[in-house]
């Protein structure tokens, strides 16, 4: 069984603790420590940098600077890529898919892996190769009672619903089971990046937490 399933990493327990996570899906970030001092201050600790980001490992290791939050990075597909982030201070990697090699490096460092699935069979395949959580993506394909039904087979597996979630349906995503919930551009949005309006998003943060209560 999954070895990292019950692990008391910072990233596993900031996650839970704040029922959320955010995904910067950005061409540049401009300022990483004022981003995360932003998500951070506003709920969301834990910070999911994207290998989609033009120099990405530089702005982890910039705003793992900050105390507060909890980076780490996701569209993680690569052994290279995983190694790479978790050497410049990645605390938690996210994968778009089932990738036997990052689960690998993971299990190695002992840093959390939040694999992406969706069937019942990649769930279970997910929590076979170490994932300490699992990200049902897309999450708005089937939405919340896809998560409750997958949670009857795999009723000690952490989910976390990704893709389609907002302050509409994120509780009815954790009252469905999920552990915590995926904020996108909803929260982060690539233009308020690009123009480092850091006050702004860290208010749509709030908002968003809010809406977990």
């Amino acid at each position: 069984m999954n070895p990292l399933l019950s692990s008391s990493s910072e990233a596993m327990e900031v996650i839970r603790a704040d029922r959320a996570l955010t995904v910067v899906r950005a061409p540049a970030i401009p300022d990483p420590v004022a981003l995360a001092e932003a998500l951070a201050g506003s709920g969301i600790r834990a910070v999911e940098l994207t290998f989609t980001t033009l120099g990405v490992l530089d702005a982890i290791g910039k705003a793992s600077a900050v105390s507060a939050a909890v980076i780490g990075v996701g569209t993680v597909t690569t052994r290279d890529q995983a190694e790479a982030a978790i050497a410049v201070g990645a605390k938690f990697l996210v994968t778009p898919a089932l990738r036997p090699e990052v689960a690998e490096v993971a299990v190695a460092h002992q840093i959390p892996v939040i694999m992406g699935a969706f069937t019942p069979s990649e769930v279970l395949a997910a929590v076979e190769m170490g994932a300490a959580a699992v990200k049902i993506f897309p999450a708005r394909t089937l939405g919340p009672a896809h998560l409750k039904d997958l949670l009857g087979p795999f009723p000690h597996v952490f989910l976390i619903p990704s893709g389609g979630v907002n302050a509409h349906n994120a509780r009815e995503f954790l009252q469905a089971g999920a552990i915590a919930v995926t904020a996108g551009t909803e929260v982060v949005a690539p233009l308020d990046v690009a123009s480092s309006r850091w006050s702004h998003i860290g208010a749509k943060a709030a908002r968003f937490v809010h809406s977990l209560d």
